[in-house]
């Protein structure tokens, strides 16, 4: 097995990652925020009160989690693969939004999203048979 075929597999597989633990993270960060309710009142001690109750909600430590471990993955990548291949590439993450939203917000996807979703999709799958790095180490 060549090194830039494990790259290429490596690379793949945080990309995975990304595109789950980004879109998890949003959404656990959403459903925390549906649990709290919406901010109506900006005085300093209605915002502190919001704040306080933010932080002990099981859902945005979660979502916090899901974020940080989504941007592990990624700075992980980035530190061998080229941008113009990890920005559009982990783009899935887009799907994977989708099916989240259905299924942990029950928010209805509308057909005309699921085909945007698609083609998001087929581009990933073209960007994802290009080869990660195409710069020379500097």
């Amino acid at each position: 097995m060549s090194f830039s075929h494990r790259l290429h597999g490596k690379t793949i597989f945080l990309i995975g990652l990304m595109a789950f633990f980004g879109p998890l993270g949003d959404v656990l960060l959403r459903k925390g925020m549906k649990q709290i309710g919406a901010v109506s009142n900006w005085r300093p001690d209605a915002l502190f009160a919001t704040f306080d109750r933010t932080f002990h909600t099981g859902a945005i430590w979660l979502g916090i989690s899901s974020l940080l471990l989504f941007f592990i993955a990624y700075l992980l990548v980035l530190s061998w693969a080229d941008y113009s291949y990890v920005q559009p590439a982990s783009a899935t993450g887009y799907l994977v939004v989708a099916v989240l939203g259905y299924l942990i917000l029950g928010e209805v996807i509308p057909w005309m999203r699921w085909i945007g979703v698609l083609v998001i999709f087929i581009g990933v799958v073209l960007v994802g048979g290009t080869p990660p790095r195409t710069t020379e180490e500097g």
